[in-house]
């Protein structure tokens, strides 16, 4: 099982642990609502060291990546990072990730855990595929420690340690500056529907980086938080969670991913995407909130009428929302909000209400 940086630090503040994609992660501190709570109203301080990055470099690093990625790069800055899906010669999904121009003819691929050895591969392949020679792939993941800092409190935790000015640093840009003197890349993003940055820095100065933080956020609230919250949070704000509700067999149409695909572009798995879209699909990845008493689990079956029509990939106790809500993927003619449907909670069919995504929004 690998172990991040931070491993040590996770058992010295009591972490309860855990086996995630191959990884032992931290699943909860003081626990999982708490954590939830904390992070919506002050702050949360997040491991995301296992997070995979690939840099593509050279003269052919655009072009190549504008094949790789359903999303047009085009007109992305550097110091902006864009979502996209790698989808393979079918239109599946291999992975939802992020791309960030940092410099010219350098980018980096920030992928899942779990795909990331399936990512490079893929990726290596590619590079032979579409006959692009002038680009290098690199494989940083060993290298690079990646920390979220999440929550409405996070600008005023973060600011006195770094010397750049992140009052104008926008959603989905990024800057290049130093926390408490150690270098580092700072994106005002995440995974929480929060504000917030994604922290990256040399692996063996993250640990630096984490005392830091959790040293100068004592004062405004700050907590460490484990995969329990950060579970929570993701599906609050309708974010996916790779190999829960996308993987190889859902295309990015089906699930919430329409919006990154630009097929006016040529890229892999663009001509089986259009054939797709053509058609219609059949299914469609929705919000629900139960009606009735019970939380819904990944896999539980989605009724209506008492005939199976669905299965649940997400669910859980929405902590800020009080009441239990979940993702399913459903035929397209019951994706409509308000929609009534069952999900079978340990054989008893349980009423459930389809619902607009998100969930939840931070204020203002």
């Amino acid at each position: 099982m690998k172990k991040t940086p931070l491993y040590e630090r996770h058992l010295a503040l009591g972490a309860t642990m855990t086996d995630f994609g191959g990884w032992t992660m931290p699943v909860q501190y003081t626990g999982i609502i708490e954590e939830h709570k904390r992070t919506r109203e002050a702050a949360g301080l997040f491991d995301i060291c296992h997070m995979g990055e690939i840099d593509v470099t050279g003269p052919d690093a655009f072009d190549f990546l504008q094949r790789l990625l359903t999303r047009n790069l085009e007109g992305q800055q550097i110091g902006q990072l864009k979502l996209s899906v790698l989808t393979n010669d079918q239109g599946g999904t291999l992975d939802d990730l992020t791309c960030y121009f940092l410099s010219d003819q350098h980018y980096r691929l920030v992928t899942n855990a779990g795909t990331k050895d399936k990512d490079l591969a893929w990726i290596q392949e590619m590079k032979i595929v579409t006959g692009f020679t002038q680009i290098e792939i690199i494989d940083r993941s060993d290298t690079i420690g990646k920390i979220d800092l999440q929550g409405p409190k996070s600008a005023a935790i973060l600011q006195p340690l770094i010397k750049a000015d992140l009052s104008g640093l926008k959603f989905y840009a990024f800057l290049f500056s130093t926390v408490g003197g150690i270098e580092a890349l700072i994106s005002r993003s995440g995974y929480t529907g929060e504000d917030g940055f994604e922290i990256y820095t040399d692996a063996d100065r993250i640990a630096d980086v984490w005392d830091l933080l959790l040293k100068a956020g004592a004062g405004e609230g700050l907590v460490p938080v484990g995969l329990g919250a950060r579970d929570t949070l993701r599906l609050e704000c309708g974010m996916m969670l790779y190999g829960n509700d996308i993987d190889e067999g859902i295309i990015p149409f089906e699930a919430v991913y329409g919006w990154v695909v630009d097929l006016s572009k040529p890229f892999i798995g663009r001509d089986a995407l259009k054939r797709r879209q053509e058609e219609g699909i059949e299914k469609k990845l929705v919000g629900f909130e139960m009606v009735d008493k019970g939380i819904a689990r990944h896999g539980y079956r989605v009724l209506k009428d008492g005939r199976e029509v669905g299965v649940v990939t997400s669910g859980t106790f929405a902590p800020t929302l009080n009441r239990a809500i979940g993702m399913a993927y459903v035929p397209v003619p019951l994706k409509e909000a308000g929609t009534e449907i069952d999900i079978d909670i340990r054989n008893r069919p349980t009423r459930a209400r389809v619902v607009k995504m998100p969930f939840y929004k931070r204020p203002g």
